[in-house]
């Protein structure tokens, strides 16, 4: 085939592709699957055997127990100096005894890779996947900050713990930034060797409270 000829074959996919294409304004079915529901027990086991297959490390504990779990995890990490959002409840950081630094957007990116942890709350969980979602709420922060640090704390209320995707969905924002946390930062290369900590945190620790 001439290269005219190879031109013309894909101008002529293209051509037809579009033809395929929704003309503007028609609307799209999306009858997505929603509203399933699950027991507290169930979507505790479905989300925790999610998160332990990620290789994440996962912590149920009940509300009142939050600030010793999370200090509990700082400790076993020798974490030092930590950072959280500057809406993060006070009342978990109460047990942890290392210096803790509240971030703000004049705080350099590259600057929060000399902290050996971070905390953050999380808006949402899907059980059915394993993955957490951020919104960037005063009480998860900025997206560096969840990214930089290599070990992230992650607090979970079980009542924020849906089933499936469209069920999380519907209960975000659109207008903000949404960061989806499934384990520890991983890529493989083509001899499938597993690498952690390349576009985030090395270690994933999620603290779950069962009776929030």
């Amino acid at each position: 085939m001439t290269t005219t000829g190879a031109r013309e074959t894909v101008l002529a996919r293209i051509r037809d592709a579009l033809a395929l294409a929704p003309v503007p304004g028609t609307e799209i079915p999306r009858a997505y699957r929603t509203g399933r529901t699950l027991p507290d027990d169930e979507r505790l086991t479905l989300l925790t055997d999610r998160l332990v297959d990620y290789k994440a490390r996962v912590h149920p504990c009940t509300a009142d127990r939050t600030a010793e779990a999370i200090a509990a995890i700082l400790r076993e990490r020798g974490a030092r100096r930590i950072g959280v959002p500057d809406g993060l409840d006070e009342r978990w950081l109460t047990a942890y005894e290392g210096e803790v630094q509240r971030d703000s957007a004049d705080i350099p990116a590259p600057s929060l890779d000399a902290l050996d942890a971070v905390v953050t709350a999380s808006a949402v969980s899907c059980a059915e996947t394993g993955t957490i979602f951020l919104d960037g709420s005063p009480d998860q922060g900025r997206r560096a900050l969840s990214l930089v640090p290599d070990v992230h704390v992650c607090v979970v209320d079980l009542s924020s713990v849906v089933v499936g995707v469209p069920e999380a969905v519907a209960r975000l924002v659109p207008e903000r930034p949404t960061t989806l946390i499934s384990g520890p930062s991983a890529t493989s290369d083509i001899e499938l060797e597993r690498v952690e900590g390349v576009h985030g945190p090395r270690t994933l620790a999620v603290v779950i409270r069962t009776d929030a």
